[in-house]
């Protein structure tokens, strides 16, 4: 069962001109996240998007690499950067930690760089607090039963996992409205959500008035969602 953990308060981080974006996708297992973020690297120009990549405590499974698919650490070393300030925001999981490293993404927004931040929704909330200007972006399928097929279509997971997942799903949607914007990612629509995205963190006007959440937005999609 997923544990959150309180991070210590630290400092609002500014955000200068010439700084890059920080950019917060959240959204249940199933959503797509994984396939609208690469096709949103796909899209952008110049190298533009940088993702963040987390740290875990958990051991490195076969296929993956330091510092790409995570950072390893051990408890220790883990803790020892929490009591330094040294994560954004962290989580306990299935007996393991996870948690956003803050200097390298400093480093990549100083650069100019937009930095994908994919974690969530209490995490999320926990970087807003330090990155006000953060760009939150919630990415849901269009409806809870289109949810709940993507997710047995997968055939990769016992029928236990598919419920815990529905469970947590239906806690993150109902926490839209901590959100600045609303995406719904249709079904082999990937590339147009992609640019959606894009859109919003480039402040395209009509884009971002579309799919800004407020609380009444919030309730009549709501509604939709789990009559549909």
């Amino acid at each position: 069962m997923e544990k959150m953990i309180n991070v210590e308060q630290t400092e609002k981080i500014e955000q200068n001109s010439k700084s890059g974006k920080l950019v917060i996708i959240s959204g249940p297992a199933g959503s797509g996240k994984g396939t609208v973020l690469k096709e949103l690297f796909n899209l952008s120009k110049d190298n533009e998007y940088k993702y963040s990549v987390s740290a875990t405590t958990r051991s490195l499974r076969e296929g993956e690499v330091e510092g790409v698919n995570y950072y390893f650490l051990s408890r220790e070393d883990f803790f020892k950067k929490i009591a330094n300030g040294d994560m954004l925001e962290y989580v306990e999981y299935s007996g393991n930690y996870y948690g956003t490293p803050r200097e390298p993404v400093e480093k990549m927004l100083r650069f100019g760089y937009n930095v994908i931040l994919e974690i969530e929704v209490v995490g999320a909330i926990n970087i807003k607090e330090k990155f006000p200007q953060a760009v939150m972006i919630f990415l849901t399928p269009p409806t809870y039963a289109e949810l709940e097929k993507r997710l047995r279509t997968r055939g990769t997971e016992a029928e236990e996992v598919i419920q815990k997942r529905l469970a947590i799903s239906k806690k993150e949607v109902n926490c839209i409205d901590k959100y600045d914007y609303l995406v719904i990612n249709d079904t082999d629509l990937q590339k147009e959500t992609a640019f959606t995205v894009n859109c919003l963190v480039e402040a395209d006007l009509k884009t971002t008035e579309e799919h800004k959440i407020n609380t009444q937005k919030a309730v009549n999609f709501l509604k939709s969602y789990f009559n549909n």
